[in-house]
């Protein structure tokens, strides 16, 4: 294999750009071309395509985002359009392709492995809700972001004796509202692992202040309820000021810690050695300190298991 190229796709996430640097530079390693692919597989069915050479990876180790641009572009579902950018990419005898992203983008990169392109998947998603991969590229630079966020909230809210109810991103996966909540202290956490009861939350923050507690931090994952209308039900039952906040899109920027530094350079370098000997088809993951290669069937049909002992934590330690 002669030409690789890659592309970034959905949501962006901290490390996008550490895996695209690692990619060229290993590229360049085997004696293989790199090539890259503007905004996903958008720019991938409409042949924006060019050469990526070292100097278009120099200093963005340290940068958030993507330099490709990523775009969500549900017409890539169609066949004649998979075929298209399959024939975009046989014009320039690009035989392999990495691509960067979540589950809808291995979905993507599934059916371009299907017509005959070599193709390997890097988990990079902040929601961290990709089962095949212990943790997602960016998950834990979002997770310093919402942390930083949380303990300056806690510092009014313990001022002024106030409640705080958070909204995390996640989308379906709880991880990043249940990791920050144990980082911040948070009493309380309510994710798609646990559910949501409000009548419960509302409850266990009232016997919360009737304890003395000065404030309660209340941690929500993004599409659980209205943060803003719980809120107003909070401050009604326990006569303590509530403020709602929505961390929002904050979370997908900034630079990318040491981490997911590490973890894109090891997962990127695995990826074009793979391609290197010809291998596709292959989703990397890593597991319990290593990586591991999954088909693109088995990452996306595993379920994600939900770490107990953590949820038990924040019941534990609220008190």
């Amino acid at each position: 294999m002669k030409k690789i190229a890659v592309l970034t796709s959905g949501g962006d996430a901290p490390g996008m750009n550490v895996a695209i640097r690692a990619i060229v530079r290993s590229a360049i390693h085997y004696g293989m071309e790199a090539y890259g692919v503007q905004d996903g597989f958008k720019g991938l069915s409409e042949n924006d395509i060019f050469p990526l050479t070292r100097k278009h990876v120099t200093r963005i180790i340290n940068r958030g985002g993507t330099i490709l641009g990523s775009a969500r572009y549900p017409e890539f579902k169609e066949e004649k359009t998979q075929l298209i950018a399959v024939e975009n990419l046989k014009k320039r005898d690009i035989e392999g392709l990495i691509v960067i992203g979540g589950d809808g983008s291995f979905r993507g990169a599934q059916a371009l492995s299907k017509l005959g392109i070599r193709t390997i998947g890097l988990p990079a998603t902040i929601d961290n809700d990709i089962a095949s991969t212990d943790y997602s590229i960016g998950f834990f630079t979002a997770l310093d972001t919402a942390v930083e966020s949380i303990d300056k909230l806690r510092d009014t809210s313990f001022s002024h004796q106030r409640c705080s109810v958070v909204e995390v991103m996640g989308r379906h996966c709880g991880d990043l509202g249940l990791y920050a909540g144990i980082a911040v202290g948070s009493e309380f956490i309510v994710t798609p692992e646990t559910g949501f009861d409000k009548s419960k939350t509302i409850a266990e923050v009232k016997k919360s202040f009737d304890r003395n507690k000065r404030h309660a931090i209340v941690v929500v994952t993004e599409n659980m309820t209205d943060v803003h209308q719980l809120a107003k039900d909070i401050e009604k039952a326990t006569t303590h000021e509530t403020r709602a906040t929505v961390l929002g899109h904050v979370q997908r920027g900034g630079t990318p810690q040491a981490f997911d530094r590490v973890l894109a350079t090891e997962m990127a370098e695995r990826a074009v050695y793979l391609l290197s000997k010809s291998l596709g088809d292959k989703v990397i993951g890593l597991n319990r300190k290593d990586l591991e290669e999954f088909s693109f069937e088995e990452a996306l049909s595993m379920k994600r298991e939900t770490p107990s002992k953590r949820y038990g934590l924040v019941g534990q330690l609220k008190n």
